[in-house]
């Protein structure tokens, strides 16, 4: 079974840039479906990115098109999220998450994958 570690997370002044990496063990991660989902102090937890097994299909939040990039490297096990012109509002614990899935599909909701990181602080200073 894939387990995943999530790295990069750390304080940083708006408009900047962190990148977050979280890599995955196990030799079938091509077979997973990737998402990236944040959880801020009393809120829910919010899908921001996914992306699909192979052929890279992604899907983004609008709160962060433009600003996030989602991708993977399959020969490294290793999913990433760049997220550039941080805002305040980006602050949170940032998971990623995996599921198995037929195909190029992306899940956007939490109760669609069943593998999660620890996840990673995010912190965006005004």
């Amino acid at each position: 079974q894939v387990q995943l570690v999530e790295s990069g997370g750390g304080l940083v002044q708006a408009g900047g840039s962190l990148r977050l990496s979280c890599a995955a063990s196990g030799r079938t991660f091509s077979n997973y479906v990737m998402g990236w989902f944040r959880q801020a102090p009393g809120k829910e937890r919010e899908f921001v990115a996914g992306i699909s097994r192979s052929v890279g299909r992604t899907y983004y939040v609008d709160s962060v098109k433009g600003r996030f990039t989602i991708s993977r490297d399959n020969a490294k096990n290793t999913v990433f999220l760049q997220m550039n012109s941080l805002k305040p509002e980006d602050t949170a614990v940032y998971y990623c998450a995996a599921e198995v899935v037929f195909g190029e599909v992306v899940l956007t909701r939490a109760h669609e994958y069943t593998l999660w990181g620890q996840g990673t602080q995010v912190t965006v200073s005004s």
